[in-house]
């Protein structure tokens, strides 16, 4: 029995959290941080002389915007299992190394079929980097503290296009002549090799557990230890939830899969066509802006989502998640994303993307915290990885479809209001899971969880 004093517990279980926060959750989300921004610096480059040079439509760009989703997706649920055998350090490092290879190949593309191979090579690279990393951090900290570190962790997403939509524009506008490449070239020149460098020391920084980080003490690793151990076996005594084959059959997976569908269908809408909604400002206002500029513009709305992220999900941590820490968002984006385009001006317009913006990323940390609540093992690798490949269909479909329906109506109104549209549908899919008699509720997913871990935490104390 464990006769350890309350105060001492306390103080070894909020030493632990802090390490694990300061040690890991940076460098995941710098990894993050070079994901994302590889992953969409074409939307960077479209507007910015490669579509130009390349000959691109509307559709074609839509359709090289996506197609990276496809060869990510194919992937996506068996990396995922790799990395559940093989080990998060080994698995996430080989991602990245690889994904940075096929990114720096972008510097000397030479037109739309080459672009589409390079975009499908690139999905099938960095498939399983994003659902490893939840995975990762989830078998790191147990569930009190998860939805907290997962904004951490999450912040990455909003600061890539705050500090990367300047810092593509900034290479773009100096970069023009190194090495006889255009700008937009460099750009994705400049942006790969960081995902190489990182990836290399990935394999000697990260620890796959508790008991290898040497940057612990005994306590501390016994308490993550034994914590993570204990919620394991509660959740799988209460669930019975540790097959691959479970995790396809679950219906809380699936309805999980769409709603996460609907944020990533706006999120990837908004990171894709912003910067060449921001070009008809021009026209627009009269008023010329060099590449630096554009890139300030762009992460004009990043840099409110990523505070209201912030305290919405450390709320969330405050009150136990409840339903509405992910519904409310959901419904703010599906209604604000159509009305930008009526806004009247730049101001309005980009006042009311921030909104958007704010809403999607309020949501997705607390979002992430649900299916580990219920999930363990390879199921949780597999479940996890599930949810994110069916979100990720939206990736594919969102450009595709925008730019398709903007060839086809001369205009981006009627796309927005399809973006509003599946976002409204994650909001009502999310009342469903909560209500439903024949789904497990959100409610009780959570509100079991906290309850597991504060007990936990009583028969220790």
């Amino acid at each position: 029995m464990d006769h350890t004093p309350t105060a001492e517990r306390a103080d070894v279980a909020r030493s632990a959290i802090r390490k694990v926060s300061l040690r890991l959750v940076p460098f995941v989300a710098l990894m993050f941080f070079i994901n994302y921004l590889d992953r969409t610096a074409i939307g960077f480059a479209a507007p910015n002389g490669m579509n130009e040079d390349l000959g691109l439509s509307a559709a074609q760009f839509g359709f090289a915007s996506g197609v990276f989703f496809i060869g990510y997706i194919l992937l996506e649920v068996p990396s995922n299992l790799a990395l559940h055998k093989f080990g998060a350090r080994r698995w996430l490092s080989r991602i990245m190394v690889s994904w940075g290879i096929v990114a720096l190949l972008f510097t000397w593309v030479q037109n739309f079929e080459q672009l589409v191979v390079l975009r499908f090579l690139l999905g099938v690279a960095e498939a399983g980097f994003f659902p490893g990393a939840i995975l990762f951090l989830s078998l790191w900290v147990p569930a009190q503290y998860r939805s907290r570190i997962l904004m951490l962790f999450y912040l990455a997403q909003p600061l890539t296009t705050v500090i990367g939509a300047p810092l593509a524009g900034w290479l773009i506008q100096h970069g023009g002549g190194f090495l006889g490449l255009e700008g937009w070239r460099f750009m994705f020149f400049g942006v790969a090799i960081p995902a190489i460098v990182v990836g290399v020391i990935a394999w000697f920084y990260l620890k796959d557990k508790p008991k290898d980080a040497g940057w612990l003490t005994t306590e501390e690793q016994d308490w993550l230890t034994e914590s993570l151990e204990s919620e394991r076996k509660t959740t799988e005594a209460r669930e019975n939830h540790v097959s691959v084959r479970f995790a396809f059959k679950s219906g809380r997976v699936w309805v999980l899969s769409f709603i996460y569908f609907g944020f990533i269908y706006g999120l990837y809408a908004l990171a894709f066509f912003l910067p060449t909604i921001i070009e008809g400002f021009q026209a627009q206002t009269g008023v010329t802006f060099d590449f630096f500029q554009k890139g300030l513009i762009t992460a004009i709305p990043y840099l409110p989502a990523a505070i209201i992220m912030y305290f919405w999900a450390r709320d969330a941590s405050k009150r136990g998640l409840k339903t509405w820490h992910i519904a409310i968002p959901a419904l703010v984006g599906g209604v604000t994303i159509p009305i930008a385009l009526f806004a009247g001006s730049p101001v309005a317009t980009i006042a009311v993307i921030t909104i958007t913006a704010s809403a999607i990323f309020a949501a997705l940390p607390n979002f992430w915290t649900l299916p580990t609540r219920f999930l363990t093992g390879a199921a949780a690798a597999a479940g996890v990885a599930l949810i994110n490949t069916i979100g990720n269909l939206a990736g594919f479909s969102a450009p595709y479809i925008t730019g398709a329906v903007h060839d086809w109506t001369g205009g981006y109104e009627v796309p927005m209001f399809i973006v509003g549209f599946f976002m409204l549908l994650s909001a009502a899919l999310m009342l469903l899971l909560a209500r439903s008699n024949r789904i497990a509720p959100i409610e009780r997913i959570v509100d079991e969880g906290t309850a597991t871990a504060a007990q936990d935490g009583k028969t220790r104390r």
